[in-house]
């Protein structure tokens, strides 16, 4: 990988697979990025919070040009599959080039091409003597993903560029001039264990192999949520087969489509075999449904030991109840862009853990009111299930600009470096764009980048050629102005 043009980008994005930088671990990763500013002489800053920015001053006779913001996220998301010994606090990506020699991708988990090639880049153009540009920053922010914490904790003042280049985009040739907002419901269910019934017997059911992915780009693609797909079987089995739920979890971030869910269910011991054939159906039943969108959805059961307690059968039957109804994909598109999601939930995490039993989902929306309309929905749906629902993280959507003279001049440059012209787009994934774009009125803004195929899932990678492509236009970009 290392040998890849540009080199300078693919010898930083090595040294960043190198490093454990999981949202949430983030001083090894900051450390580095301060390290690396200090080392090429360069002014370096880090905030409270753990943001880096380096500042590098503008090429000869562009002193007084307006400054850019060359902004990325340092952390990435962890996800691996199931059969994959990893640690993602300890353990280097173990990232190489496909033998068609046209991706670069990970053995078993997620690549961190979002958002370390957007890093990478940034780095790269730092140390690029050659490079011609403006005043410039590079800014770094931590844990984007699983809150925004970088770009919410921003302080006003600290940057001082005109122009800002978020390079997290994943699909070259579009120009993103706007994002959606998004906010986390958390309902928890408390409960008191009771005693399994004597004589049960308890089976691990588990929902595996789909393809999940970023809740935001890939969310229109009708993939299956494997905690919906969990669920729709244990209400049939606790329906018809006197089953009884004792543990359950699936899904692991807020902004991954679950790809897994697992549950421990107890049920008389004559009811094995009619179980097992019940979870055999489901599995052929769901292969045929989504046909073509998850071949390698598998679902099993096996008889474990029988735990010693279980679910209140009331807050069993609300549970599933609560989960049933939950909206999960999308629940609006736009109508002037109907090719665009406007709103759409993420049904995303469950877990079992100290008598309770939390569910998380991850709300979207370009349109504020929308948002607000679908978390109503999903308070609604677990409040009257009996569950507790609190709300954070909430962050605002980034209102198109379509008149700004960055994205003319990103329009421009574009046309010029490849002869056909950008998509101008906006995404239903969050950007920090909006977040930023609250604390530095006026600061003019793009999001754009090289072709990642799905983020957030152990199936990531990103194009090698478009790579190219995308640090030629940063180059080129910041020349003109």
């Amino acid at each position: 990988m290392k040998n890849l043009e540009p080199k300078g980008l693919w010898e930083s994005f090595y040294s960043l697979t190198q490093i454990p930088r999981p949202s949430g671990k983030r001083k090894e990763i900051a450390d580095f990025l301060v390290n690396y500013g200090k080392s090429l002489g360069l002014e370096t800053l880090q905030d409270e919070i753990g943001n880096v920015l380096i500042r590098k001053p503008a090429s000869p006779g562009m002193e007084k040009k307006p400054g850019i913001i060359l902004q990325g996220h340092m952390d990435m998301v962890p996800q691996k599959n199931s059969d994959k010994v990893f640690d993602f606090e300890k353990d280097p990506i173990e990232a190489y080039v496909e033998d068609n020699g046209e991706w670069v991708t990970a053995n078993g988990t997620t690549l961190g091409a979002d958002n370390g090639i957007g890093v990478a880049t940034a780095m790269a153009i730092l140390a690029d003597k050659n490079a011609v540009h403006p005043p410039l920053e590079a800014f770094f922010t931590i844990d984007e993903e699983t809150g925004m914490y970088g770009a919410n904790d921003l302080k006003s003042g600290w940057l001082k560029g005109k122009y800002l280049l978020n390079l997290d985009s994943e699909t070259e040739g579009e120009l993103y001039v706007g994002c959606a907002g998004g906010i986390d419901a958390e309902a928890t269910f408390d409960y008191q264990p009771v005693e399994t019934e004597e004589g049960d017997i308890a089976l691990r059911v588990e929902v595996k192999g789909c393809k999940g992915g970023h809740s935001g780009c890939d969310i229109q693609l009708q993939r299956a949520n494997a905690i919906k797909l969990l669920f729709r079987f244990l209400k049939d089995a606790v329906a018809n087969f006197e089953a009884r739920l004792a543990y359950v979890e699936g899904g692991s971030l807020r902004n991954s489509i679950p790809r897994e869910a697992s549950a421990i269910i107890t049920i008389p011991a004559e009811s094995y075999q009619d179980l097992q054939d019940l979870v055999d159906r489901y599995e052929d039943l769901w292969l045929r449904e989504y046909d073509g969108v998850e071949p390698d959805l598998t679902f099993k059961g096996e008889e474990v030991e029988c735990p010693k307690t279980e679910m209140p059968e009331d807050v069993q039957d609300f549970l599933i109840h609560a989960i049933t109804l939950c909206p999960h994909g999308v629940y609006r598109m736009i109508p002037e862009m109907p090719d665009i999601v406007e709103t759409s939930n993420n049904l995303a995490i469950i877990e079992t853990k100290d008598n309770s039993v939390k569910v998380v989902c991850l709300a979207r929306s370009s349109v504020e009111s929308r948002k607000e309309e679908l978390a109503s929905v999903i308070q609604s749906a677990f409040s009257l299930a009996g569950a507790k629902v609190e709300f954070s993280g909430a962050y605002p959507g980034w209102k198109p600009n379509f008149k700004s003279n960055l994205l003319a001049t990103m329009k421009r440059v574009y046309e010029q470096e490849f002869g056909n012209s950008p998509r101008i787009v906006t995404i239903h994934a969050g950007l920090e764009c909006g977040i930023i774009g609250s604390k530095y009125d006026g600061m003019e803004m793009i999001s754009f980048g090289p072709t990642i195929e799905h983020p957030h899932s152990p199936d990531e990678r990103v194009n090698i050629a478009t790579v190219q492509k995308f640090y030629r236009y940063v180059l080129a970009a910041l020349k003109a102005f």
